[in-house]
């Protein structure tokens, strides 16, 4: 069975409830419309820093999961390094969906 995580992104890029790619998610961030911001573990260290200074700065949940190829395959696109979904409920499905090792020693910046 397919990742539930991913799959809940997959479903947000069909509602039209996802913004993709750097300069989408960072413009979604900063007009408050992110509600939970994915950055892949395979993503360069530069671009882990910025999300995870600009998704604190925010208060926007942030997580590093999956890899660059599986969150594209979700989103029925090519590679994706970071995504993020515009839709709350959503979002919170999200959040119940993660392991207890993401939720205890992931970084979420909850509003």
């Amino acid at each position: 069975m397919r990742d539930k995580i991913l799959s809940l992104f997959g479903i947000a890029a069909k509602a039209g409830k996802l913004a993709c790619g750097s300069f989408a998610v960072e413009k979604a961030v900063k007009a408050g419309k992110a509600c939970y911001v994915i950055v892949t573990e395979d993503a360069s260290d530069n671009t882990k820093k910025d999300f995870h200074d600009m998704c604190a700065w925010y208060h926007v949940p942030l997580m590093f999961y999956s890899s660059r190829g599986e969150l594209g395959h979700a989103l029925g696109k090519g590679e994706r390094v970071v995504a993020a979904i515009t839709d709350s409920g959503l979002a919170e499905a999200v959040s119940r969906q993660l392991p207890a090792e993401v939720k205890d020693g992931g970084i979420d910046y909850g509003k």
